[in-house]
């Protein structure tokens, strides 16, 4: 076992600002898939989500000694990046396939191959999930996607956004009720 695999998210992030590349590299292995879920069911994209967590550990990197963590853990500071990053990348794609859109009118070739069909499948459920929580209103989804989706607890959720943990924990309950009228359990169930 390695030194950097016992440090806490706390000692290797004051070590990264201190320019330990070691330190931050722990910090990336340590939560990076966690960060790239949350992007994935953020955007419904692999892809997206691909871009939006090198965007999140570049931000992190840069922001390394400003930022001070609050509690033990980074991944509540990472997934509250994340979600800023996703929003911004979104807002970007929609502008662009506008402009696309106006430009030409021909439809963008679709990539047929086989290794690419399980991500199309995942991405089209995906799809029908976000669609139901892109009506739900923006605190709600926020929370949901912290603590249900990325398995942040509702503590580290309430401190990355701000608020009081009854808070938190009333956004993801009327979430909760508002999705399993539309959508059905195992649906949702899947993307948690």
């Amino acid at each position: 076992m390695t030194i950097s695999d016992v440090r806490t998210d706390r000692q290797l992030w004051a070590d990264a600002a201190q320019r330990d590349g070691e330190a931050f590299g722990a910090l990336f292995r340590r939560h990076s898939r966690a960060v790239y879920n949350h992007c994935f069911r953020l955007t419904g994209s692999w892809t997206v989500a691909e871009d939006a967590t090198s965007v999140t550990f570049l931000t992190a990197w840069r922001r390394r000694e400003e930022v001070r963590l609050a509690r033990d853990s980074a991944l509540p500071w990472l997934l509250a990046v994340a979600t800023n990053v996703s929003q911004h990348q979104q807002r970007s794609l929609r502008r662009r396939l506008a402009l696309v859109g106006r430009l030409s009118a021909d439809p963008p070739e679709v990539d047929h191959a086989d290794d690419v069909a399980a991500r199309l499948d995942d991405e089209r459920r995906m799809a029908e999930v976000l669609r139901v929580v892109g009506r739900l209103p923006r605190a709600e989804r926020e929370a949901l996607a912290l603590c249900l989706w990325s398995g942040v607890s509702y503590a580290d959720a309430a401190l990355a956004l701000g608020l009081a943990e009854s808070s938190v924990r009333a956004r993801v309950s009327r979430a909760r009720a508002r999705l399993a009228a539309e959508l059905p359990s195992p649906t949702l169930e899947e993307h948690q």
